[in-house]
């Protein structure tokens, strides 16, 4: 699995950190003796793909040093309801000073990598992949993006550096007659170093595509808010004009509803901002031993 940016998902601990416990947690100071130790473990209430396992261990460090996490279920593993995650040893006040941090952050990942398996497990059987978007929390994308992995999904363009990405927008600049244009763009595109792909964006089947096909040098190319018909239209136009490449990916108005049907009209690619801007947090406890 692709590493993380440990230096990026440092700050996002430090800033949850330090807006949740605000310097002191009178609470569990009254209420718990100073010196107390105790186990609780992190429970699942719901069907998830577990993701973020990792971050509450650095959680927990940075709370305090002597709480210990011992993780029960990997990050990518489906876990069951009543499934413990975890289980968090050391000091009780630290433990729970630091329990909506640490649920905070699982509740969120799991909540991604589990709407993304959702979707994977939709389309099994075809050739579809899904992606995400960059439709993320700012300060998230790294993390948000990784609980995509473990939901066996895959990562579309992290930043706007990674990829040259020619949008419907970017596309009416050119003009009517833009295939020429467009050939000289990507041409351009093909020298920058650090972009990973070459996309261009097309509407409209028959207006656009059969240009757009025309042009060397395209990776992918996206099919935006199409239906069904032209869907399997394009596949069948790439397929006779270049063969298997460039890849189609298909985007905008797709749902669990609709995603098999659209993977089986023989799109290689599936893009889907909801897998991040959509998830719902799962639910998650930590519940004590006694």
């Amino acid at each position: 699995m692709k590493s993380l940016n440990s230096e990026r998902i440092s700050k996002l601990i430090d800033m949850a950190i330090e807006e949740d416990y605000g310097g002191s947690d009178p609470s569990s100071e009254l209420m718990i003796p100073a010196g107390a130790k105790g186990k609780a473990y992190i429970v699942t209430r719901e069907e998830i793909v577990v993701s973020g396992m990792f971050v509450a261990r650095e959680v927990l460090k940075r709370y305090d040093p002597k709480l210990k996490l011992k993780i029960l279920k990997r990050d990518g593993q489906r876990a069951n309801v009543a499934d413990r995650l975890g289980v968090m040893e050391g000091p009780i006040r630290t433990m729970l000073s630091a329990e909506r941090v640490v649920l905070n952050f699982l509740q969120r990942l799991c909540g991604i990598a589990t709407m993304t398996y959702k979707y994977v497990h939709a389309t099994r059987g075809t050739k579809a992949k899904i992606h995400d978007t960059r439709k993320t929390i700012p300060g998230w994308r790294e993390l948000e993006k990784y609980a995509v992995r473990c939901g066996k999904g895959y990562n579309h363009r992290y930043s706007l550096s990674e990829a040259v990405m020619f949008k419907d927008n970017h596309i009416a600049q050119l003009g009517k007659n833009f295939e020429p244009k467009l050939k000289k763009l990507v041409e351009k595109a093909r020298e920058i170093k650090g972009v990973k792909f070459i996309c261009v964006e097309v509407d409209h089947v028959d207006n656009q595509l059969n240009h757009v096909l025309k042009v060397q040098g395209i990776d992918v190319i996206l099919l935006d808010n199409m239906g069904q018909w032209q869907y399997k239209h394009a596949v069948a136009m790439r397929n006779k004009m270049c063969g298997d490449k460039p890849l189609l990916e298909a985007s905008g108005g797709i749902t669990l509803n609709n995603v098999r049907q659209i993977a089986l009209c023989g799109v290689d690619r599936i893009s889907i901002g909801a897998i991040t801007h959509g998830a719902i947090s799962v639910d998650i406890g930590l519940d004590r031993e006694f």
